[in-house]
């Protein structure tokens, strides 16, 4: 494809590099976003068509097409081309192959900017939903252990040599009480990540009057942003959840070393 056939080619007339293709393609890394980013254009359409955008008739046959697609994905059927710059490329190519040019209508007044980062988003939510079930199963039986285990006398470590008698439970809850705080932390880092972008467009906001409440409530985001630059640019989310998750992980290794060294 020329500069000019890409979505953000507009004022690029030459090709660009084959080892740039490679190089720019992440494809093979943001795969993963692919339902996110399926779930993320269903409420758009939706958006749309309550803006008079779209027809209920072309309404329909984009949440068709991207159910298929949905489908391809999920049965590891969906087929990547060398052209698929990224995840959003790849769907969107696939749903005008799917029902032809209708597919170009749904990206009407959206940007990859508040795409993008919805995408993310959405993502982390899920991700932040999975790691704090599994952290709080962990808590609730070391809480189990403890009680029941309550008269296990064992010896205290400092500097790897027997120190104090402690009890099991006690060394059990060390590492709950931890895990607790960590737990905290996710739940902070999911409240500052759960506030809708989309509908920011690229920078200045969307001109299609869109219903951002519509948005909110498909994609089930607590709140709505306030500032759309600020909406479009904000990773501050994901570098916030890297600290908690390493906290996170420093904990787990923590009583793993423990459990190594009374085994």
């Amino acid at each position: 494809l020329s500069q000019g056939d890409k979505l953000w080619g507009g004022r690029f007339s030459g090709s660009t590099d084959p080892v740039m293709e490679i190089l720019n393609a992440s494809i093979a890394t943001d795969q993963r976003l692919a339902e996110v980013d399926i779930q993320g254009s269903m409420a758009y359409a939706k958006a749309l068509e309550k803006a008079g955008i779209l027809s209920k008739t072309e309404l329909e046959k984009i949440l068709s097409g991207l159910e298929k697609i949905s489908e391809e994905w999920s049965k590891g059927v969906f087929v990547v081309t060398q052209t698929d710059e990224d995840i959003h490329t790849a769907n969107e190519r696939r749903l005008k192959e799917l029902i032809g040019d209708i597919a170009g209508k749904l990206h009407t007044g959206r940007s990859r900017n508040d795409q993008v980062v919805t995408d993310l988003k959405l993502f982390m939510k899920n991700s932040l939903s999975v790691i704090s079930t599994h952290l709080l199963q962990l808590i609730k039986t070391l809480v189990e252990r403890a009680a029941i285990e309550i008269d296990v006398i064992l010896p205290g470590y400092t500097h790897l040599q027997k120190a104090q008698p402690i009890r099991w439970s006690q060394f059990l809850l060390s590492h709950a009480v931890a895990l607790t705080r960590d737990s905290e932390r996710l739940g902070e880092v999911k409240r500052r990540i759960n506030v809708l972008p989309l509908g920011s467009g690229a920078l200045a906001g969307n001109p299609l009057e869109m219903d951002r409440e519509l948005l909110r409530s498909e994609l089930d985001f607590a709140s709505i942003s306030l500032n759309s630059m600020d909406a479009v640019s904000e990773r501050d989310f994901v570098v916030e959840f890297l600290s908690v998750a390493t906290l996170l992980m420093i904990h787990l290794s923590k009583m793993a070393e423990d459990l190594i060294i009374y085994s």
